[in-house]
């Protein structure tokens, strides 16, 4: 009886049954031809019988070549059954090599298809390990029989992978979509130098990875904290001085303005980097613009950095001489220790003496408790100039014009001056990374509530030293206090201490920048390590040593690298990435607001310093 119905199956194109069965053979071995989909099942809406036992291989190779004589080996179709049933459990098809008419010569190609006519892919997807992380570091398709492409863009696990499948998504040229991964794990530059395992720190991968899986996250507090902390720093002592180049006025609505401002472009960063998958400012950047953002942005960042170092010598020089002195009087007639008192002699030996230790650090965690004295010194500097302003005397007080209570000429100045004390754009990505969920909202509110506290605080320090000093508001409002005022003094040996130990980061960023940028990827070599480190310390004291007029720093920093962080590079990168809509155009404007604060302030605060036209200025 078998071999009767193996025989019936083969003569296939005899007639309707026969069709059936020969199509019931076909489906059993996972395997159907175009015209027997389209033909047989249109005319059987119920399967057939199977044929028994080792007759379906049979029946199916017919059915395939059309010939009741299979002689190719390449057409040879195996098939296994099991005993109760009679249905093959298992099949392998060695199929011809192209769709159409079969014929001994030229025999047709048939993927294995199911019953709805999905095809598969015989081609096995490989695997390779994984990165400690958990991570995928590489998918191979390989494909053997055909010539298809190898998939050589690296893909990350369904746990680290945002699929924006919708109009944020991005295609190759060979229409591929490519999975963008989610910002986890970022740390500085430095810090992920200074922290990786190749540091010898750790004795293989999977230590590093659990040191990783336990480092301590943030909860939006601690992120809060840190934010806040990166932005009420020295910039926050020339507040006052920004209100009085720019009006009250002008003033008031500047500060909250550029508040807003800032908010917007830090958010933009992490936007951004998410768009283009980097996972740091330089790399969307250099993502974006190719070798010329990559300069742009080292060039920004360097030049933020030592400005800030220079501003720091400068505040070093202006307070720890009169903590000195006024603790100890007759200090200047002291033979040696008499120099402390003056305020070039000051910023060389506790420069040299202080800051050029801690900048020989290769490790910048070390350095990690100075945001506590940080943040410490603010809160005494706050206080100080709101109590000490209310009790200054009348003689001691300034004079006000109508300009400088509405809006005076140096406004461009003054968006130069708070753009310097709001910039942290440098450690946006790193407090995001920080972030225990790192979520665009999430950071979204940490950034929020950060600028809403630093502007309060801004605002606070502004009001209070501007509206007592007016016109002889000096660029740090700290000297304008009488000399031998105790709680000043402390205000200034807190600040001056911090000063001392934030010098030494901004030293490690512009070293880091140098590195990355002129010797990316060479192990570390300690004599390059001490060119740079003494180069950088001794540059930025030279120059400290020139000035005493802090507020030109603040204007001439926050006039060049302050804006192209803060309002012309993450919105030019917005504009990169994103189609046309509305934000493109409002990212647009802020980018031409950027340039043209750039150029005027740049123009303005060189002029100034070049024609002597300083105003009033204090040195020791």
């Amino acid at each position: 009886m078998a071999k009767a119905r193996s025989q019936q199956s083969g003569r296939a194109d005899t007639g309707t049954d026969n069709g059936a069965t020969s199509n019931s053979s076909a489906e059993h071995v996972g395997l159907l031809s175009d015209d027997a989909e389209a033909h047989d099942y249109d005319q059987s809406g119920t399967e057939p019988n199977a044929p028994e036992g080792g007759q379906v291989a049979e029946a199916a190779a017919r059915i395939f070549t059309g010939s009741s004589k299979n002689n190719n080996r390449d057409d040879n179709i195996t098939a296994s059954t099991t005993p109760a049933s009679g249905r093959p459990t298992k099949s392998a098809v060695r199929a011809p090599s192209s769709y159409g008419p079969s014929s001994s010569d030229n025999p047709p190609d048939r993927t294995p298809r199911t019953p709805q006519r999905v095809r598969f892919d015989p081609n096995p997807t490989i695997l390779h390990g994984l990165t400690p992380n958990g991570t995928a570091t590489s998918f191979e398709t390989m494909r053997t029989s055909s010539g298809d492409d190898i998939l050589d863009d690296e893909r990350d696990s369904l746990d680290d992978l945002d699929f924006e499948m919708g109009s944020g998504g991005r295609e190759d040229a060979e229409g591929r979509r490519h999975r963008r991964p989610l910002l986890t794990g970022i740390e500085a530059p430095s810090v992920a130098l200074a922290n990786s395992p190749w540091a010898g720190e750790f004795d293989d991968v999977h230590s590093w990875a659990e040191s990783e899986r336990q480092r301590p996250k943030s909860n939006l507090r601690n992120a809060f904290m840190n934010m806040a902390n990166s932005i009420i720093g020295a910039g926050i002592i020339g507040q006052p001085y920004a209100f009085k180049q720019a009006g009250l006025l002008s003033g008031v609505i500047l500060l909250i303005g550029l508040t807003v401002l800032v908010d917007w472009t830090i958010c933009l960063i992490v936007v951004n980097s998410k768009l283009c998958g980097a996972n740091s400012f330089q790399g969307t950047v250099e993502k974006c613009f190719g070798r010329s953002g990559l300069v742009a942005i080292s060039l920004a960042q360097w030049l933020f950095a030592f400005g800030g170092m220079v501003a720091f010598g400068v505040v070093v020089g202006d307070t720890i001489p009169h903590v000195l002195t006024a603790v100890w009087p007759g200090l200047r007639g002291v033979p040696v220790l008499g120099l402390l008192a003056d305020r070039r002699a000051a910023i060389i030996v506790f420069t040299l003496g202080v800051s050029y230790p801690l900048t020989l650090y290769r490790d910048i965690a070390k350095l990690a408790k100075a945001s506590t004295l940080a943040l410490i010194s603010m809160m005494v500097i706050i206080v100080t100039v709101v109590v000490q302003g209310i009790l200054t005397p009348s003689a001691a007080r300034g004079s006000f014009t109508t300009p400088l209570l509405t809006v005076n000429s140096g406004i461009f100045q003054a968006i130069g001056v708070i753009s310097f004390a709001f910039v942290c754009h440098h450690n946006s990505l790193l407090i995001y990374g920080s972030l225990k969920t790192p979520t665009i909202d999430r950071f979204s509110k940490v950034t929020h509530f950060s600028t809403g506290v630093s502007m309060l605080a801004c605002m606070l320090v502004a009001l209070a030293g501007f509206l007592t000093f007016g016109d002889q508001t000096l660029g740090n409002v700290l000297n304008n206090f009488p000399a031998d005022n105790p709680m000043v003094n402390l205000a200034r040996l807190c600040f001056g201490l911090n000063m001392l130990t934030t010098l030494p980061l901004e030293a490690f960023v512009c070293r880091e920048v140098m590195l990355n940028y002129y010797f990316p990827g060479e192990p570390f070599n300690m004599n390059m390590h001490l060119i740079l480190s003494t180069s950088l310390i001794v540059s930025s004291m030279m120059l400290s040593l020139t000035t005493c007029d802090l507020g030109s720093v603040f204007e001439l920093v926050g006039a060049t690298s302050a804006c192209a962080m803060a309002y012309i590079l993450p919105p030019l990168c917005y504009i990169k990435l994103t189609s046309r809509t509305w934000k493109t155009y409002l990212a647009a404007a802020v980018v031409a607001f950027g340039c043209c604060v750039m150029v005027i302030s740049t123009f303005q605060a060189v002029g100034k310093m070049i024609r002597g036209e300083g105003g009033v200025t204090q040195c020791m």
